[in-house]
């Protein structure tokens, strides 16, 4: 049916099946026993065009829930900067790539329901794979999510749970309702499910630049989804053989919450929570507490990259010069970008950002000057 999956912090394992969605010793969240090795560039031609063209490297056979996600375009922003426009997956974010594994394995275990925590763009792909799976859904989002994003989830058809506090007190909630017999907890942050879907961004890129990777990888981080996945990535195409060089991963913060900067400055393998983190504009990455910390961290430290943060006023600027160039993307996505044009330790080398979400999904971040 499915893999095993088990704790990399302790080793527990969970039997294939298990609607379990956290090691049971520790708490902490599961990775995934699999090891797949993708195919020569050859071996992709003629095959469908979504991410499920990969299909030896993903944990499940393609599902009838797709919604044809991935392949997006790369487009150029400089000479040395490509843009990866994974605004324009099925739901508008890149959530999509994880989201449609976890309504895929949801299916195959026959949960009561499912249910989900969001800051917004989590949730409403979720809502749309369960929706397109006919999986009875319930998402869980924090009180400052956008409008349009709470929009999307109910004409999706999922319940919503507005939970009064932040992104912490959010999850928090949902974890509560996981725990309840004949759930599924589609967490985008526990199940590494998510993960393997994620991964296929970096091979898209693999294959649009024939066969190679840019040398720096620049990517969002609150709770690591989109990093990990292409830390997974690089690694199962530099085992194969297929690249000969491991690009350098950059994670961009919001200054306002950058729990993971702060502790790689620090030097530390440990995260300092801030109870009370000042409000941005990046709400998608606005995670106080990520629970891969950890890993995220060590992926990075792996690779030789390293973490950025951006404010408030570079966030707005990067969101209208993007739009600008015919790119109108939300302001979580444009913190890459921020981090990015203006060159500094990650001038001169090619370099590839996502644009992870549409911006009609929050409009133009504020200008700090007039709140």
């Amino acid at each position: 049916m499915s893999l095993t999956t088990y704790c990399p912090a302790d080793g527990t394992r969970i039997a294939a099946g298990s609607l379990t969605w956290r090691c049971p010793t520790c708490h902490g969240p599961l990775d995934l026993d699999h090891s797949p090795t993708p195919g020569p560039l050859k071996s992709l031609t003629g095959r469908t065009s979504s991410m499920w063209r990969y299909a030896e490297c993903l944990p499940l056979p393609r599902p009838d829930c797709t919604l044809g996600e991935g392949r997006t375009p790369l487009v150029p922003l400089t000479d040395e900067v490509d843009a990866k426009l994974d605004f324009l997956n099925p739901t508008l974010s890149f959530k999509d790539r994880g989201a449609v594994m976890l309504a895929a394995l949801a299916v195959r275990l026959g949960p009561e329901r499912v249910i989900a925590d969001s800051s917004g763009n989590a949730g409403t792909a979720v809502a749309a794979y369960c929706a397109r799976a006919r999986l009875a859904c319930t998402v869980y989002v924090p009180e400052s999510t956008s409008e349009k994003k709470l929009e999307q989830i109910r004409a999706h058809g999922a319940r919503l749970e507005v939970v009064p506090g932040d992104r912490e007190a959010t999850a928090r909630a949902a974890r509560a309702a996981a725990d309840e017999d004949g759930v599924f907890y589609a967490s985008h942050v526990y199940n590494p499910y998510f993960l393997h879907g994620t991964k296929t961004y970096v091979h898209e890129i693999w294959e649009d630049l024939g066969g190679r990777l840019p040398e720096v990888l620049v990517l969002p981080v609150g709770n690591g989804t989109l990093l990990l996945g292409a830390a997974l990535a690089v690694a199962e195409l530099h085992h194969a053989g297929l690249i000969d060089r491991r690009p350098a991963l950059h994670a961009v913060q919001s200054a306002a919450v950058a729990p993971l900067a702060r502790a790689w400055q620090a030097g530390s393998d440990e995260i300092v929570v801030d109870d009370a983190p000042a409000p941005t504009a990046a709400e998608g990455i606005a995670i106080p507490n990520p629970p891969r910390a950890r890993q995220i961290l060590r992926a990075v430290r792996d690779s030789g990259g390293a973490f950025h943060t951006v404010t408030e006023s570079q966030i707005r600027h990067a969101q209208l010069d993007l739009a600008s160039r015919g790119l109108y993307v939300e302001s979580t996505s444009a913190v890459c970008w921020a981090a990015t044009r203006e060159g500094g330790a990650l001038g001169g080398r090619s370099t590839v950002v996502p644009l992870c979400g549409a911006g009609l999904k929050s409009g133009l971040a504020p200008d700090p000057g007039n709140v």
